[in-house]
């Protein structure tokens, strides 16, 4: 269910960000129709309630010599709470580990890598990954290409489900 704390002008606000985050006060607020003072305040209540966690530059890393992308699924031998926290700090540790997600289901964990090359991604894999205690399991995809990489949330589903309950 959306955050009942959230208004119209909020999610506006939200959206708006999330598409360009660098807009300044002004356009952000002359965006949302409101004047600048509270569309500043509303924002800064925003990211207060935690719905704003930061601010990033959407980097190219193929571009920047990242050109190896790969999808791990991780099987753990003990899904006790321990051993899931345990595997879950590993990752967090890991650089070349950008996402980490624990799923239900066949696969326990499905983690995003991103590497300048296939050697340094190979050392990663077997030096660290499965080496880990507890990895009982782990399958790799090489992303080939991406036909779609939006961040965020799609809010025009939410305001037309909405308006569609009002």
């Amino acid at each position: 269910m959306p955050d009942a704390r959230l208004d119209p002008i909020d999610r506006k606000i939200l959206s708006e960000l999330q598409a360009d985050g660098r807009m300044t006060n002004v356009e952000l607020a002359k965006r949302v129709g409101i004047s600048a003072p509270p569309c500043l305040r509303r924002v800064r209540t925003l990211e207060e309630q935690g719905l704003i966690r930061g601010y990033h530059a959407d980097v190219n890393s193929r571009e920047l010599g990242f050109e190896v992308q790969v999808f791990v699924m991780v099987g753990l031998e003990s899904q006790a709470q321990t051993e899931l926290s345990a595997f879950e700090e590993r990752c967090r540790h890991w650089s070349l580990v950008r996402e980490c997600h624990m799923l239900n289901g066949e696969v326990d964990f499905i983690i995003k890598c991103v590497a300048p090359d296939l050697s340094s991604f190979q050392i990663f894999l077997t030096d660290d990954l499965l080496s880990t205690p507890n990895v009982a399991s782990v399958k790799t995809s090489l992303v080939i290409r991406t036909a779609k990489d939006d961040p965020g949330v799609p809010f025009e589903v939410l305001e037309d489900r909405l308006s569609r309950s009002a």
